[in-house]
């Protein structure tokens, strides 16, 4: 089964952002709008309690993070997605690479880059169409991050929380 690990924004920023994604990204209805800390990984059910257990221990050392979303930004020319690009600090990079790295599943393939997919799969015209009235429109949200969650994909695609995990600790 494909597992993720991703945190929820509040809902403000998750209306935010469904207000462009139910035009801009094909993902809609599969997903709630997040911040992906440890990217899809395939584990057993039997992998998967000691997978929940390593977070717990995860979450036990780190504590709630700052998450300030300031501007829209783009992956093109490598993809064209837009997203809420959020502002990288010591904590969620810490907790991100001791998610990451010497942990289940694959490291990742990409530079961790924290953000909010708020538009994916489309076509070179219609990014380039959208992409400079987003960036006038803008963000800026900041608000405390104090949970992660572990979700597990259904067979229609959509994905839906396995277990949800305080960040308790000090770092």
């Amino acid at each position: 089964m494909k597992y993720g690990i991703v945190a929820f924004p509040s809902k403000e920023l998750q209306d935010l952002a469904n207000g462009y994604r139910k035009r801009y990204d094909p993902h809609y209805a599969l997903i709630t709008p997040h911040m992906t800390i440890k990217g899809v990984f395939d584990a057993s059910d039997k992998e998967i309690d000691e997978v929940a257990k390593a977070i717990k221990e995860v979450t036990k050392k780190h504590g709630p993070f700052e998450l300030n979303v300031t501007k829209v930004s783009t992956f093109a020319p490598i993809t064209n997605a837009i997203y809420f690009k959020a502002e990288s600090n010591e904590k969620l990079v810490n907790l991100h690479d001791d998610l990451n790295y010497d942990f289940f599943g694959n490291e990742p393939a990409y530079s961790f880059v924290p953000h909010i997919t708020i538009a994916q799969k489309l076509s070179s015209g219609e990014h380039d169409d959208i992409i400079g009235q987003l960036k006038m429109v803008g963000v800026d949200h900041t608000e405390t991050i104090d949970r992660l969650h572990l979700l597990y994909q259904l067979e229609d695609g959509s994905w839906t929380v396995y277990e949800t995990f305080r960040l308790e600790g000090n770092q």
